[in-house]
């Protein structure tokens, strides 16, 4: 469930600031961190997200340079680069893999945390405008 609902946030258009330039994972980090700052503060935002990076370092190993500076992931230009100079996999596809990967584990945390209602909730906040329709949630039958 997780994993769909990052497709289909890192698809979402982002309402963050100042988005010029910015990787997908920093835009749907960027749109998030409003609703999440206010529940868990700017330090609380920041933890989560620098977790969420090395966990989704694990899946994508080329986001071990990327790095968390001020609640806001930073150093993807160099990255981004080497894809598009023959690293196997086009610009676009590596970029959407990289903000699946760090948005997932993001909610992952988040539903660890402070549970699937409440990580709903901010997801609503910070994307009014996305369907959460089919997304079901775990049950006991699941386990």
């Amino acid at each position: 469930m997780l994993r769909d609902l990052a497709h289909r946030l890192v698809a979402a258009p982002q309402r963050a600031p100042s988005t010029t330039g910015l990787h997908q994972a920093a835009l749907v980090s960027e749109s998030i961190r409003a609703s999440l700052t206010r529940f868990a503060g700017d330090d609380g935002f920041a933890s989560l997200l620098r977790r969420a990076l090395v966990l989704a370092s694990a899946e994508v190993p080329s986001l071990r340079s990327v790095r968390v500076e001020h609640g806001t992931l930073q150093g993807f230009e160099p990255i981004a680069a080497e894809a598009g100079a023959g690293r196997g996999m086009a610009g676009g596809a590596w970029e959407s893999e990289a903000a699946v990967a760090v948005t997932a584990n993001l909610l992952e945390l988040l539903v660890t945390f402070i549970g699937e209602p409440l990580t709903l909730t901010l997801v609503r906040a910070a994307w009014p405008d996305t369907s959460l329709d089919g997304l079901h949630s775990r049950t006991e039958a699941d386990s």
